[in-house]
């Protein structure tokens, strides 16, 4: 049996008692920690694919240790230029053991869906908005102004 599941944003495909590295979470080494984002589970070829996920499914899995990924060396170099520049990261990660994987969904969940599918009692009447007013708006179109010729200079040149 196996299943795809997401932790922490990225997908996961485990098995029960794998175990695998993931981004670090915000729980103590030694305590449990339940994935309900399931989205397709395997069980001996019968395939559930989940439409995002599968309701009532859950992955148990239990945090062994928190630790550093290996060094990761960022070069940048444009030849020529004389620009070099070398960065390093280590990932901070958790290490976490696949313990159990439920297809069913608990008793408590299945009740407070049915919970929430009932109908509510009576809504509040709404009011409707106001119809707006259409006012008919007449544009006067403005005629261009005439333009008047230039002033001719006869009279400079006559003066010559």
């Amino acid at each position: 049996m196996y299943a795809i599941v997401e932790i922490a944003g990225q997908q996961f495909k485990i098995e029960k008692d794998q175990q695998i590295f993931v981004h670090r979470l915000d729980a103590k080494e030694g305590s449990k920690v339940d994935f309900d984002k399931v989205l397709l589970m395997n069980d001996a070829g019968k395939i559930n694919v989940g439409a995002p996920v599968i309701t009532g499914a859950k992955v148990t899995a239990k945090v062994l240790e928190h630790l550093k990924g290996d060094k990761v060396i960022v070069f940048k170099k444009k030849r020529r230029k004389g620009y070099k520049v070398k960065n390093g990261h280590r990932q901070y990660l958790t290490k976490l053991e696949i313990q159990n994987i439920d297809a069913k969904a608990p008793a408590a969940k299945k009740l407070a869906v049915e919970a929430v599918a009932k109908p509510a009692a009576k809504k509040p009447a709404t009011k409707k908005a106001p119809a707006k007013k259409t006012v008919a708006k007449t544009t006067a179109v403005k005629k261009p102004a005439a333009k008047k010729a230039p002033a001719k200079k006869t009279a400079a040149k006559k003066a010559e």
